[in-house]
């Protein structure tokens, strides 16, 4: 069955005069409705099921993303990628967002893409249906994705739910977290970039470790490595990210976009300024 898309604009009150502005979207694909409702987005289910997707809430002119599958350690299906997907679209796109946040719903930050999904997409009869944006679409969005993003690490990281770090400005991580790459393990490579990104972000061997070994590594580890900027305690965690989120994004959103194309660009693409001769 081919999408069927029907948009509709709501608001809801957030409290202290703000106000959240919702986009909603409604998707069948093969039987299976999939109900995308901002800032709270829903997945139904053959119209018998629903569950929480991912919460969005805009205040303060910054978007907080929070994943919420914990019965599944946040792992990511496709809905879930396409969900991403178009909220940081959206925030790209808003004056109304300046930085935006990522975290996840109980002890998992994200177990990284769904284990279920990835069987189905290579068994031809068992019915899977890509999302309109997947993966590949989430991540595009993620690592040219303007403005700052900040990530909360609440819990467990696997996967993508570990090397998404590399995309990001800021980390700030629970002092009981852990991230695990596992690739090696599952006999494949790094995803998302992670071979590139965690050699500069980190120092050769470290990256080495994390990519290579597939073992856990703790919050302090990750502190060390510089895969952390900021551990705090679980209870505190969310407060802390938030305020230095909203710290920036009360910044002209031009200057911030500035920086992080400075900060980011490779340097065969910056503008270098060649000496003059003498050393002028």
């Amino acid at each position: 069955m081919e999408p069927v898309l029907v948009d509709h604009i709501h608001r809801q009150n957030a409290g202290s005069g703000r106000q959240r502005l919702g986009i909603g979207r409604r998707i069948i694909r093969q039987q299976a409705t999939y109900i995308v409702d901002w800032p709270i987005i829903t997945l139904r289910v053959n119209c018998c099921h629903t569950r929480v997707m991912l919460h969005i809430d805009d205040a303060d002119r910054v978007r907080l993303l929070r994943i919420d599958r914990p019965e599944a350690l946040n792992a990511l299906d496709e809905a879930h990628y396409d969900a991403l997907a178009d909220a940081l679209d959206g925030a790209r796109t808003s004056p109304e967002v300046a930085v935006v946040v990522l975290t996840g719903t109980g002890r998992a930050f994200c177990a990284g893409t769904d284990l279920g999904d990835m069987e189905r997409r290579k068994d031809p009869d068992s019915g899977f249906v890509p999302g309109r944006h997947g993966f590949a679409g989430f991540m595009d969005r993620l690592s040219t994705f303007p403005k700052p993003v900040v990530v909360a690490v609440n819990g467990l990281g696997i996967g993508i739910g570990a090397t998404v770090i590399g995309h990001a400005d800021l980390v700030f991580m629970s002092s009981e977290a852990r991230l695990q790459c596992p690739f090696t393990a599952l006999g494949v490579v790094p995803e998302a970039a992670s071979s590139y990104l965690f050699p500069r972000l980190l120092n050769r061997q470290d990256a080495t470790w994390v990519l290579m070994s597939s073992e856990w590594i703790d919050a302090q580890e990750c502190l060390r490595m510089g895969l952390a900027w900021r551990l705090c305690a679980p209870e505190a965690l969310m407060d802390e990210a938030m305020d230095h989120a909203r710290r920036l994004a009360a910044k002209p959103v031009a200057s911030l976009v500035a920086s992080k194309e400075l900060l980011t660009a490779p340097l065969p693409r910056r503008r270098v300024r060649q000496p003059l001769p003498g050393g002028a």
